[in-house]
């Protein structure tokens, strides 16, 4: 696949393309996931072909930029932000535009957005704002954040296919608000069921921050067999 750089909205974007794609995966990345890219896209390729654009945005203020509203500190002293809103909006009006043309794709292809960690907690929460993203690929997600599950009970979630992930000793953390992850995702992925919604939650051995680019190339994967099951062999 090529890897080249587009500028979109100020960011330096790294995508993954090839010539006729069949979906367009769209990922917030923090410096240690844009290492990892060049992995995560050959795990990616192995399992479902070189069917796939992949466009990795880089986030500067992570506890900001993909926080959906404020909260106070969980671990260190750094709290969370609501820059959400703002994110979405750049994807939706910058990104997505600058790919269809800078490519020349069609913008009916499916989106599938996703991310790891804080990031794929910011993926679920784009899918309850807008219909844009056909699925949702969140690999080991902040589901413990404050008010999270509260706010996904009370909204309607507006995509069709959604995969969750998490590490089978995550919530076995001394934090006692993260320590909650198990308890959040499982509630979550009834709750979404229950809304109709097509969900997977599948497991992983290891802590948080163990196999982060195997388990975000699992959930890209998972998505695109949902979205276009014909055309991709994932």
């Amino acid at each position: 696949m090529k890897r080249e750089t587009l500028i979109a909205g100020g960011r330096a974007c790294t995508v993954y393309r090839v010539a006729l794609p069949k979906a367009i995966l769209i990922q917030p990345t923090g410096a240690q996931e844009q290492g990892a890219l060049d992995a995560e896209t050959a795990l990616l390729a192995q399992r479902c072909g070189e069917h796939f654009l992949l466009a990795a945005f880089p986030v500067t203020d992570w506890n900001r930029e993909l926080s959906p509203w404020d909260a106070p500190p969980v671990f260190g002293r750094e709290g969370f932000g609501h820059g959400a809103a703002d994110t979405l909006s750049f994807i939706e009006q910058e990104l997505l535009p600058a790919i269809w043309e800078q490519y020349k794709l069609p913008e009916t292809l499916p989106v599938i957005l996703g991310g790891y960690s804080l990031a794929g907690l910011f993926s679920i929460w784009s899918a309850f704002q807008t219909d844009r993203f056909s699925a949702i690929a969140a690999a080991s997600p902040s589901v413990w954040f404050p008010g999270w599950i509260d706010y996904a009970q009370r909204e309607a979630i507006r995509a069709r296919h959604v995969y969750f992930s998490l590490g089978d000793r995550e919530e076995k953390t001394k934090n006692p608000v993260m320590a909650q992850v198990g308890v959040c995702i499982r509630a979550l992925e009834r709750l979404l069921r229950e809304k109709g919604v097509d969900c997977v939650l599948e497991w992983s051995e290891g802590g948080h921050f163990r196999d982060a680019e195997k388990r975000t190339a699992s959930a890209f994967a998972w998505c695109a067999a949902r979205v276009n099951t014909q055309d991709l062999s994932c």
